[in-house]
């Protein structure tokens, strides 16, 4: 297991600025010498990426990653809330991942504590591994697996018309440009499938939250009340319980 690797891809999925192409590429270095197939994978990630060489490329970045992850969404970067939804249960794995951050320092920055970015900072961190196989079996592991499923171009029209019903309008997409954050998720998920021996990306394990579901109540509370459901739950006690909430 290279423990490096973690941290680096943490930085594939924050907010792109000036030099993410290069830190992309220095990911794809790093994987081609021990997660081969990981490298190719993430490599196509790389190759469709607008580059230096186009206008405007980190401005072009920006919106891929806004129009994938924030405006229209074809799927959210927040684990817990791809496993739980709004339920109570992502408020507890917040407490639990806060606290474990806090005995890794490693510093979550802006985003959430379980934010993909962040809890591949807390693997590559982490000294208690067996904690963070359970993490990865239970939460990471599940919530990429559906984070990946929902590029499936029918999940992305179902959204696209869900979108258009309750907004009356679609934000202009490149399709071919706005779904490739699926190969850079399918990188990250082989590289756990080495070291944590998790299923192949296609299998299903335990239950997650349809996204398109979650989704759909979400716009309709925007429409009826103008307050989006974003927030979770803080609260939960810090027993003994499950440190990762996954078992709860």
């Amino acid at each position: 297991m290279q423990r490096e690797i973690y941290s680096m891809f943490a930085d594939v999925f924050e907010y792109p600025g000036a030099d993410y192409q290069d830190k992309v590429h220095r990911v794809v270095r790093a994987l081609n010498e021990t997660y081969p197939e990981a490298g190719t994978e993430l490599q196509g990630y790389y190759d469709q990426l607008p580059h230096h060489d186009q206008p405007e490329p980190r401005k072009a970045m920006e919106e891929i990653f806004t129009r994938t992850f924030d405006v229209q969404a074809i799927t959210t970067l927040d684990i817990g809330y791809v496993v739980f939804g709004d339920d109570y249960k992502r408020g507890e794995l917040l407490v639990n991942l806060n606290r474990e951050h806090k005995t890794a320092g490693t510093d979550c920055g802006n985003e959430l504590a379980d934010h993909l970015s962040n809890l591949l900072q807390l693997i590559a961190a982490h000294e208690d591994q067996a904690m963070m196989k359970e993490l990865v079996d239970m939460v990471l592991g599940p919530a990429l697996r559906q984070m990946v499923g929902e590029f499936d171009p029918a999940r992305v029209e179902q959204k696209d018309k869900m979108y258009v019903k309750h907004h009356r309008t679609l934000i202009d997409k490149a399709r071919e440009r706005n779904t490739i954050y699926q190969r850079a998720l399918r990188a990250v998920y082989l590289v756990l499938q080495a070291d944590f021996g998790l299923p192949e990306v296609t299998a299903s394990s335990g239950p997650v939250m349809d996204f398109l579901e979650t989704l759909g109540k979400e716009l309709e509370i925007e429409k009826d009340e103008g307050v989006p459901l974003g927030s979770c739950q803080s609260g939960g006690d810090d027993s003994p319980v499950q440190r990762m909430p996954g078992t709860c």
